[in-house]
């Protein structure tokens, strides 16, 4: 056999489309596809997407199903940008199949992504995470009586190097200069307002005084590793019973937990009575960043049953406050102190966490690359609407990410080499428990005394 070498090729003037790679499709994809047929995504996106494009003015946009499919796949994929989404879609075959792309058709741009994303409005990406809750309701997968509630940060797509006085316009260089003049400090170079800078007190930096011009709606904000960025605020409201998104919103970095859990459970009531069979919201599990006498009263007035702990705090006064403040505070305490509050609490730290852990680690919505409340709202709907839909493909096929099936032959060969090593290491030493020793196999056995011998027995001589 001659050994073969690369050189230059010359691409064929024709190409038959029956010669074209074809892909059989990956397994959970194809399931997934099955799936929104059933649920007839495409037909419900469509629709929603219609009374914002013309009829027949200018080339078709892209196809609902096909910009809300390349959004899943971002989460499945754990791909952050969009220009990484686009990439990976053109790159796999399979991928394509998914689209409903093919070999031959173009995958969309990211800028098309963009295009697309600014045109549809909020309402439409509230209405596909609807539609996913609709479906898991059918599949069994939506209780809804007990949630809970918390909220984690999210990088925002603007550096602190950015941020500007709000009064006056300043950067932060120049507003140290302007502090060094201040001083007595004539024509302070950089050297010297860094040297200022350092020795100074006080060096917080409040939201009331900067901004970041990039991202107006960016707030600056302690991340979860301790560092200051500018970030968001991303709460869920999760059915404790079944793990379910039922809400997902999204606040400025530094939005207080006791003034959004009412707005994020009203979200999750409104969900919930769009639903087939509405789902009625009961009990509300948070920690105690939740915990405030005015939102248990709020809680309390609309009939929903609160399992948030008490912080740490002197002694309460209710002199000037409403009576009902006090009732619903009293009322909680009770509740917190019952044997099912400690259940609901280990439950809600164990599976609230979790869904943090797929949208914003193995969906890499950590860091966010867009600006806007609105723009990140849309985006972070779809990623949670995914998650719900991986945990719909969980319960219908074992499987509830792509890469799961990649790690499933892996993971069948450690446990059965470790079952295999387990057998060597204990069957050694049961066979060593039945077997004699070679030491004892080769000494003689012991005399039979005489008077136990036969020939001896039966004479009259004893022992």
């Amino acid at each position: 056999m001659a050994l073969g070498r690369r050189g230059e090729q010359q691409p064929g003037m024709w190409v038959a489309t029956a010669s074209l790679p074809r892909s059989a499709g990956h397994p959970f994809y194809t399931r997934m596809n099955a799936l929104l047929a059933e649920a007839k995504f495409d037909e419900f996106a469509e629709a929603q997407c219609a009374p914002y494009y013309a009829e027949t003015l200018g080339r078709p946009s892209i196809l609902p199903g096909v910009y809300f499919r390349m959004l899943l796949v971002g989460y499945f994929e754990g791909l952050g940008g969009q220009r990484a989404i686009a990439w990976r879609c053109s790159d796999s075959l399979a991928l394509r199949e998914f689209l409903g792309l093919g070999v031959t058709k173009p995958v969309p741009e990211h800028s098309s992504l963009t295009v697309t994303r600014q045109r549809l409005p909020l309402a439409v990406h509230e209405a596909v995470f609807a539609r996913i809750l609709e479906l898991a309701a059918t599949k069994g997968l939506l209780r809804g009586k007990s949630v809970a509630v918390d909220a984690t940060t999210l990088e925002a797509n603007a550096a602190m190097k950015s941020i500007v006085r709000r009064d006056t316009g300043e950067s932060w260089q120049q507003y140290i200069r302007r502090l060094a003049t201040e001083e007595g400090v004539t024509a302070p170079t950089d050297e010297d307002a860094r040297r200022l800078d350092r020795r100074r007190k006080k060096k917080r930096v409040s939201n009331a005084d900067w901004q970041a011009p990039s991202d107006p709606a960016s707030r600056i904000t302690k991340m979860k590793d301790g560092r200051t960025h500018l970030a968001y605020k991303a709460e869920h409201v999760i059915d404790l019973d079944t793990e379910v998104i039922l809400a997902a919103q999204i606040y400025p970095g530094d939005a207080g937990d006791t003034t959004t859990l009412a707005t994020s459970l009203q979200q999750a009531e409104a969900y919930g009575d769009a639903l087939p069979i509405p789902v009625v919201i009961a009990d509300v599990v948070a920690d105690k960043g939740y915990h405030a006498a005015a939102t248990l009263a709020a809680c309390a007035a609309v009939g929903l049953r609160t399992y948030i702990p008490e912080p740490k705090c002197g002694r309460r006064r209710w002199q000037d406050k409403p009576a009902a403040w006090e009732l619903a505070y009293r009322d909680n305490r009770r509740r917190v102190r019952g044997t099912r509050s400690r259940r609901l609490q280990r439950r809600r730290s164990e599976r609230v966490e979790r869904s943090f852990a797929h949208t914003c680690g193995s969906g890499n919505q950590r860091r966010t690359w867009l600006r806007g409340i609105e723009n990140v709202q849309k985006r972070y709907l779809v990623t949670a609407a995914a998650r719900n839909l991986g945990l719909i493909m969980r319960k219908l096929f074992g499987i509830g990410t792509p890469r799961s099936l990649q790690g499933f032959a892996v993971r069948l060969s450690t446990l059965v080499h470790a079952v295999i090593a387990l057998v060597m290491a204990v069957l050694p030493f049961r066979l060593r428990q039945r077997t004699p020793s070679p030491l004892t196999s080769t000494m003689a056995p012991p005399a039979t005394p005489p008077c136990l011998r036969p020939e001896i027995r039966s004479s009259s001589t004893g022992c």
